[in-house]
């Protein structure tokens, strides 16, 4: 069962007034590939608060002057680097379990 904080039920004008980003910004960074907001049935983008971080991330790092492209790419790596280690972990306990 996904946590609250991941469930898609946020309408993007919520998102503009928690945020204080605009609905154009919303959508071009969603355009940009930075964020993934699921559609309703009639095609309302539906987001989440873990979305929201995302993009209060993508606002404080655009205001230093941060690239998207180059944001991407930083969460590219980061969500690698996740997986790395849920990888590793996932055999030391294999392993662990194995020895037995």
């Amino acid at each position: 069962m996904a946590s609250y904080k991941h469930k898609k039920v946020i309408t993007i004008g919520i998102v503009n007034e928690l945020t204080g980003l605009s609905v154009r910004q919303i959508r071009y960074y969603e355009e940009r590939g930075l964020i993934y907001p699921d559609r309703s049935k009639n095609g309302t983008r539906k987001y989440s608060f873990s979305d929201i971080e995302t993009l209060m991330n993508i606002a404080e790092q655009r205001e230093e002057g941060v690239q998207t492209r180059e944001i991407k790419h930083n969460m590219l790596k980061k969500k690698n680097k996740q997986k790395v280690k849920e990888e590793m972990l996932r055999g030391q306990i294999n392993a662990h379990f194995h020895q037995r």
